[in-house]
């Protein structure tokens, strides 16, 4: 079965937007160029036509409703996993978790495919988020994923997996033409021309830290008025008056002039590679924290508050780049001094951060879990 090809099914709520969504789009292709037949069980959404045109199949089903209506879908998703017969189906998500284990637990022990979870998040400690702690084999995303699970759950340490968020590494090396395209950047925002750029990527919400990074642009132009920050991503629909706030911050702390608001960006690849120095500064601990990576992976600099997943790329790549966590002068003087160090440090990304290795390391999981191991 070692070499076998394997018939794998993810389930999540949809397939719009968001971190895991990607990543199991993502890994769906990487499963069909690996000769894997891939299924995705979602509501459907705006990257299905993505995930089919990379050669998965996908499978429309309600299971993204956070109510009791959707077990209503257990019936079908039971007679959909008996027409399927998949050898793997790995959840990633609480309510696609329940819709499938209340399904899959019912199917004879000796036929039902392998249930595989991945913890995406440190999700509340409750018997809602305990279903992600039933499946035979459980991925975490980060180190600190691993020890909530550890922490929180009853669950064997030989069950877990810990698996670094894989990056496509594509994406953030083939960054031809950087030049015009900074040459455009500094055409639309003029404010941005012979600047030092310091970036804030990240959904405009308010842990993410835009605040924190609004006041500590103040205290870095103090130092250097060559500094100019750009603040990229954009609020969800029912919290735009939040960058109104933040404009008004940026009024008031004199910094209005030297941060720009770029709103949502399909090449933040482009914007890390322009960027002197990358920040993360939310204001509790991710499970992985994206951007640090991804950063890190076109060469940037990058400052982060030394806390959740976020710390831990930061450490295997740029470990100078580690603040003490909510400390925003320290912040501002660490951007200060690594932008001004007259050799530019050669960063490198480790492989465990790929998504060559993630998807190397996921199908061992699943070749675990059919092996029989730690069976339930």
């Amino acid at each position: 079965m070692e070499n076998s090809s394997l018939k794998v099914v993810q389930v999540l709520p949809e397939l719009n937007s968001g971190g895991v969504e990607r990543g199991t789009i993502e890994f769906a292709k990487v499963l069909v160029e690996k000769g894997h037949e891939s299924i995705v069980i979602s509501n459907g959404g705006r990257q299905v036509e993505r995930l089919e045109s990379e050669g998965s199949r996908h499978i429309s089903l309600p299971v993204h409703k956070k109510s009791p209506a959707s077990l209503l879908q257990v019936k079908k998703m039971r007679a959909l996993l008996q027409e399927l017969k998949p050898d793997i189906i790995h959840v990633r998500s609480r309510v696609p978790a329940w819709i499938v284990w209340l399904a899959w637990r019912k199917l004879p022990k000796t036929t039902r495919p392998k249930l595989i979870s991945t913890f995406h998040g440190m999700y509340s400690i409750n018997a809602y988020s305990a279903i992600m702690a039933k499946a035979e084999q459980i991925i975490a995303i980060s180190d600190c994923v691993y020890d909530y699970i550890v922490e929180n759950y009853d669950v064997n340490k030989d069950r877990i997996t810990r698996i670094f968020r894989g990056l496509d590494r594509s994406a953030f090396s083939d960054l031809s033409g950087s030049g015009a395209w900074l040459q455009q950047l500094n055409l639309d925002y003029p404010e941005t021309k012979a600047k030092k750029l310091i970036l804030m990527p990240g959904r405009l919400t308010r842990w993410k830290g835009q605040e924190a990074f609004i006041e500590m642009m103040a205290l870095l132009i103090k130092k250097d008025s060559s500094f100019h920050g750009l603040i990229v991503g954009e609020a969800d629909s029912n919290k735009v008056h939040y960058e109104d706030e933040l404009r008004n911050l940026c009024v008031n702390r004199g910094v209005d002039q030297h941060i720009s608001f770029l709103g949502h960006r399909s090449d933040i690849p482009y914007l890390y590679k322009a960027a002197e120095i990358t920040c993360h500064m939310s204001n509790k601990a991710e499970p992985f924290g994206r951007t640090v990576p991804e950063a890190l992976a076109t060469g940037c600099m990058v400052v982060a508050f030394n806390r959740g997943g976020a710390s831990e790329s930061l450490n295997a790549a740029f470990p100078e780049g580690l603040v003490d966590a909510d400390d925003i002068k320290a912040f501002a003087d660490r951007i200060y001094e690594l932008a001004h160090q007259v050799k530019k440090p050669n960063i490198t990304l480790p492989d465990e951060f790929y998504l060559e290795t993630q998807a190397e390391e996921t199908i061992k999981v699943y070749r675990k879990a059919i092996a029989g191991e730690n069976r339930l």
